[in-house]
């Protein structure tokens, strides 16, 4: 294992923790905010994905799609939060899970309905399409640097966003306590439904950007969502620097496992048997990660604050 790999597996695990935190920063808010579990959160993603991809073929502008598909999807957040996941704010968890897991299986199928079975291609723009030399002998992708680049920049505004402006401290008050939080005037219905459209576009952004590395398919929504509950339950539910440090963990964590994990075990079982074990050990890295978090932090690393 040379540094070189080393260095580029670091690069890959912040890329992917990144993205990871797009998308968690949405859902710990409105978790944090109305005690609402929401299963449907990855259709966004993948909801996201498709319209940006769509767009981008049929205007030839990957900018064109990311924009026009983060402002769609954000509205059909808002029709969607308004119309039926407002119902479900006072109910108990299992009817939240039940209701926005049937969303889930019907966006699948809506998406089937409307392009098809098949994965479709989203190409990143042609000025990102090259590697960029950051080292003597290491070259890196030009356009997975671009991801790590936009993740940090929509990080700082959350942040900023989050501990430095009214609206943000009104969020903080609502994620900490709710009730408290009405009775001193904040109007958490509407902020709910901005904070739903917010995570609603960072879905979309995230499915976007990851289009051209992964695969924009049905069901895409469902693996990204389980990984998205697991850095919010490791961050602090409420919390967006705890989502931000989680999603950076679970990032590495699972680039880890899946990379350098086997080649760590080549020296150990031989070249075959570490496909084999590396492949049956990397899935659990996350679990025994958060696992281990809970154990001494069972409320998460910063739970509800912001």
């Amino acid at each position: 294992m040379n540094a070189i790999m080393l260095l580029e597996q670091s690069l890959n695990g912040l890329q992917f923790g990144l993205m990871l935190f797009l998308l968690a920063a949405g859902l710990t808010l409105v978790f944090g905010i109305m005690d609402m579990i929401n299963l449907a959160h990855g259709s966004l993603y993948m909801v996201g994905a498709y319209l940006v991809a769509t767009v981008a073929a049929a205007s030839g502008s990957f900018w064109l799609g990311l924009g026009v598909g983060m402002a769609a999807t954000a509205a059909l957040a808002v029709v969607l939060e308004l119309g039926l996941l407002q119902h479900f704010y006072q109910r108990d968890h299992l009817s939240q899970v039940l209701g926005t897991f049937a969303l889930l299986l019907m966006a699948n199928e809506g998406v089937r309905m409307v392009w098809g079975s098949q994965p479709i291609s989203l190409n990143p723009p042609d000025a990102l399409a090259g590697p960029v030399q950051l080292l003597p002998g290491f070259s890196y992708s030009a356009y997975r640097l671009f991801i790590i680049a936009v993740g940090l920049v929509v990080a700082l505004g959350l942040y900023g966003l989050v501990t430095r402006t009214r609206l943000g401290m009104q969020v903080r008050a609502g994620a900490s306590n709710r009730d408290m939080a009405l009775a001193m005037g904040v109007p958490v219905r509407r902020l709910f439904t901005g904070v739903f459209a917010l995570g609603a576009a960072l879905c979309a952004l995230a499915g976007g950007l990851l289009g051209p590395l992964l695969a924009v398919q049905v069901g895409m929504g469902e693996s990204i969502l389980i990984l998205a509950f697991v850095v919010i339950v490791i961050g602090g539910i409420g919390s967006m620097r705890g989502a931000f440090l989680g999603a950076l963990l679970v990032g590495m964590v699972d680039t880890a496992g899946r990379t350098l994990l086997p080649v760590a075990l080549e020296a150990l079982f031989g070249a075959d048997a570490a496909v084999n074990v590396g492949a049956a050990v990397s899935p659990i890295l996350i679990y025994v990660l958060m696992a281990a978090v809970l154990f001494y932090k069972p409320r998460g690393l910063f739970p509800a604050h912001g």
